[in-house]
C-alpha cells in the first residue's frame, strides 16, 4: 500500500520529535557570576602609573546543546559575556578587568560584552567546532585570569577514536582579549626581556595540532605543534608521571620541552625546558621546579594567552632570553583536617642570567604568590567561592616592581 500524505507527515513528525528530544536532552546551561576586585601598586620610582585598581561584576552565560541523531550529529554552543564597572577611574584603569575607552584618558567603559556562537558536528568519537573557541592546548591556552575569558574565532577538530589517545587540530583566525569586546588579528607576547623582533605586527592565522596519549592511569605523554603565521613555528613535548609511594603519598613528575623558530618574519629562536616535581603527603603537596631558556630570544606565544611553562605563574612567565629560574611551592588542602573546600597555596620563584642586550647587563627577578580559597560545601550558599590572590614582584635592570591583590567572589548556577 502506498504511503499517504498523512502517514508521511506522521512519520516525519515522529522523527523530528526524536531528533529534537535528543538535541535538547543532552543540552546544559549555566550562569557564572564573578565579582572581581583588583589592586596593583607599582613600586619603582619611574613608574608611568602608580596604581591599577578596579572593581567589576562579570556574568558568564554558557549553553551547550546535544547532538541530533544520525551518522553526523549537529549541535551548537553559545557563550554570553558581560562585564559591568563597579569602581574605576582614569588614573587607576588598565587592570585587565574592564574595557577602556579608545581615548584612554577617559578610563574604563561602564560595561562591555560579547556573544559567541559555535557550530559543532560529531561523527563517531570526533567533534568539529567552528566559531567561538576557548582552546586549552599546550601551544594555545586561552587566558581566563580576569573578569571575562579570552576567546578566539576559528575551527577545532577533537578526535577520541583510539582509546587513550586525544588528537586536536585546527586553525584560529582572530582573538578577543579578556578586556575587550572586539575581535582582532593575533600578535606575539613581548613582556619581559624576550628580545623578539619582527617585520609584522599581527597575524591572521594560527595553525595547531596535538597528540596526547595516556599510557596508564599514571603516565601520559604529549606532542603539540603551533604555527603563528609571520612569527614562529613551535614544537612541544611533555611527560607526566605519578609514582605511588605508599598510601596517601605520591611523587608527580612533569617534564616539558619546546623548540621555537622564526617563520621568516621574525628572529624567534628559543629552547625552553621545564621540570616540576611534586610530592603529595596527605593534604600537603611540596613542589620544586626548574625552567631554562636558551637561544637568541625568549619563549614565544600568542599575546594575551597563557604559556605552557612550569614557571608561568600569577604575574611573570620567567621566559626572557637566557633566563634560568627555580620555583618552590607548597599546597595544603584543609579537607585533611575536616574542612573541605578550604585550600592554601604559596610559592616563590627566582630567575637570573637574563640577557638584556645593552651594556652586557644581566637581569634578575623574583615573584612570591599566595592563594587562599574557600568554596561553601552546603546550605543556602553552597558552591559560592571566595579566593584571595596576593603577589609580590621585584626585578633588577628591567621590568616592574609591584605588589598585587585580587579578591574574587564566584558562583555558578546550573540552569538545566
Amino acid at each position: 500500500m502506498k504511503p499517504t500524505l498523512f502517514t508521511l507527515f506522521l512519520a516525519g513528525s515522529s522523527l523530528a520529535t526524536h531528533v529534537h528530544a535528543d538535541f535538547l536532552a543532552d543540552s546544559k546551561a549555566s550562569l557564572e557570576l564573578r565579582n572581581f576586585y583588583f589592586n596593583r601598586d607599582y613600586r619603582q620610582a619611574n613608574a608611568a602609573q602608580s596604581k591599577q585598581e578596579e572593581w567589576a561584576q562579570g556574568f558568564l552565560l554558557r549553553y551547550e546543546s546535544g547532538f541530533t541523531e544520525g551518522l553526523v550529529g549537529v549541535g551548537f554552543d553559545a557563550i554570553g559575556l558581560l562585564g559591568v564597572k563597579l569602581d574605576s577611574s582614569p588614573d587607576r584603569a588598565g587592570s585587565g578587568l574592564l574595557k577602556r575607552h579608545s581615548d584612554t584618558s577617559k578610563g574604563a567603559q561602564d560595561e562591555y560584552g560579547e556573544l559567541g556562537l559555535t557550530a559543532k558536528l560529531r561523527a563517531s568519537k570526533s567533534t568539529l567546532k567552528l566559531g567561538t573557541l576557548l582552546p586549552k592546548l599546550p601551544t594555545v591556552l586561552a587566558n581566563d585570569s580576569r573578569l571575562l575569558p579570552q576567546t578566539f574565532k576559528g575551527g577545532q577538530l577533537t578526535s577520541l577514536e583510539l582509546e587513550g589517545l586525544t588528537v586536536d587540530a585546527g586553525r584560529l583566525t582572530q582573538v578577543n582579549q579578556r578586556d575587550s569586546s572586539d575581535y582582532e588579528d593575533m600578535g606575539i607576547t613581548r613582556t619581559g626581556a624576550k628580545g623578539i623582533t619582527s617585520r609584522h605586527v599581527t597575524s591572521d592565522s594560527f595553525d595547531f595540532a596535538s597528540l596526547n596519549y595516556k599510557w596508564t592511569g599514571n603516565l601520559a605523554t604529549g606532542y603539540a605543534y603551533g604555527h603563528l603565521d609571520n612569527f614562529y613555528d613551535q614544537h612541544m613535548v611533555n611527560l607526566t608521571y605519578v609514582l605511588p609511594v605508599t598510601t596517601g603519598q605520591s611523587l608527580k613528575t612533569d617534564l616539558r620541552y619546546a623548540r621555537s623558530t622564526d617563520d621568516g618574519g621574525s628572529n624567534v629562536d628559543n629552547n625552553a625546558i621545564g621540570a616540576m616535581f611534586t610530592y603529595s603527603l596527605g593534604g600537603h603537596a611540596f613542589g620544586l621546579g626548574y625552567q631554562g631558556m636558551s637561544g637568541d630570544t625568549g619563549f614565544a606565544y600568542i599575546n594575551g594567552a597563557d604559556a605552557f611553562l612550569v614557571n608561568f605563574v600569577q604575574i611573570g612567565d620567567f621566559a626572557s632570553k637566557d633566563e634560568k629560574s627555580w620555583q618552590a611551592r607548597y599546597d595544603y588542602n584543609f579537607a585533611a583536617m575536616g574542612v573541605p573546600g578550604l585550600t592554601f597555596m604559596t610559592r616563590y620563584l627566582t630567575g637570573d642570567n637574563i640577557d638584556l642586550g645593552s651594556n652586557r647587563l644581566q637581569g634578575k627577578e623574583w615573584e612570591r604568590d599566595t592563594d587562599i580559597g574557600y568554596v561553601v560545601q552546603s546550605g543556602a550558599l553552597k558552591n559560592v567561592g571566595v579566593k584571595w590572590r596576593n603577589a609580590t614582584v621585584r626585578s633588577t635592570h628591567f621590568g616592574s616592581d609591584l605588589d598585587e591583590n585580587r579578591l574574587i567572589l564566584s558562583y555558578t548556577l546550573a540552569l538545566w
